[in-house]
């Protein structure tokens, strides 16, 4: 039985990955926030840590096999750079001396397509970064850190994953910054009219989490040493008007959309992941369509068989 830890375990992404390696493997998981433990971890099989990521004492923990770092503040509205970076950067460079120190070879880690800010699509990983926010300037140093790291460790694999727009179960805890389906759907089942900004053409490469899971699982068996970063979406662009279709389609609703003004001049219009290289190097294709995993998704929320 392999030995796994799992930073951020009772986020969103964390939690989905945690459970489902603790059917059948030994997982330590540790987050610092509380918030949706219990829900998140109702189905955990492994031990759960409270502590923070900055100053953890890692030593205590042993061995691990492998560890897939989640944890970070991914919150794009988040100003506090010191914060950011000491949170984001800082401690993930903890992480890979203690990796390094105790012999653990494989270190997953979360990147984020918000390295390519406002760039051309569809976005690939040759393409030269250009974040636009203070979280994705955190996220390109932590790949940077990556690097430098594997020159003086060779023999570790360093795999980062680039999380387009992620949704899915466990992720209601987030409120404000859940994904865009979340919020569109409770919008469509409270009785409301979904809220788009005019005239719901921008589109987002939408990824159910369930294949982000996959991803990571694709990372711990991909075999080559040094540090690599790969995008993790589906290729497909897909507007919030589709979306409001999808779930409207899914509920058997005929919710019509209200178009607002978009106030933001930094908004992003587009994203799109060039999915080649993962296909390619990663072996990491997709399992859900938008369309198909939207479904899936729904029929959760409804049944509420698994944390939302």
């Amino acid at each position: 039985m392999a030995r796994y830890l799992v930073t951020g375990a009772t986020g969103f992404i964390g939690s989905n990955l945690s459970t489902l390696l603790s059917e059948k493997h030994e997982v330590v998981g540790l987050c610092n926030s509380l918030m949706g433990t219990q829900d998140n971890l109702r189905d955990f099989k492994g031990k759960f840590i409270h502590g923070d990521i900055r100053s953890f004492d890692y030593a205590s923990l042993g061995k691990f096999d492998a560890i897939f770092h989640q944890a970070a503040i991914s919150d794009t509205t988040v100003m506090d750079r010191k914060l950011m970076f000491s949170t984001n950067v800082d401690a993930f460079v903890t992480i890979l001396e203690y990796a390094k120190a105790t012999g653990c070879s494989k270190v997953v880690y979360a990147s984020s397509a918000a390295t390519y800010g406002k760039g051309k699509v569809p976005m690939s990983e040759k393409d030269v970064p250009a974040p636009a926010n203070i979280y994705g300037e955190s996220k390109v140093e932590m790949e940077k850190a990556a690097k430098k790291f594997a020159e003086k460790a060779p023999s570790m694999s360093i795999v980062g994953l680039r999380y387009f727009n992620v949704y899915g179960p466990r992720e209601a805890h987030k409120l404000k910054t859940a994904s865009m389906v979340y919020q569109l759907y409770n919008q469509i089942v409270a009785g409301k009219a979904p809220r788009i900004f005019k005239m719901g053409e921008q589109f987002r490469d939408f990824i159910y989490v369930k294949d982000v899971v996959l991803a990571n699982l694709k990372a711990l068996e991909f075999p080559e040493r040094g540090d690599y970063a790969f995008n993790v979406g589906t290729g497909i662009p897909t507007s919030f008007n589709q979306v409001i279709a999808a779930l409207n389609s899914a509920l058997k609703a005929d919710k019509p959309t209200d178009y607002i003004d978009n106030p933001y001049t930094f908004y992003q219009d587009q994203t799109q992941a060039d999915m080649a290289y993962s296909e390619s190097l990663l072996k990491f294709r997709c399992q859900f369509s938008p369309e198909t995993g939207i479904q899936d998704y729904v029929k959760i929320l409804k049944g509420s068989t698994v944390p939302a």
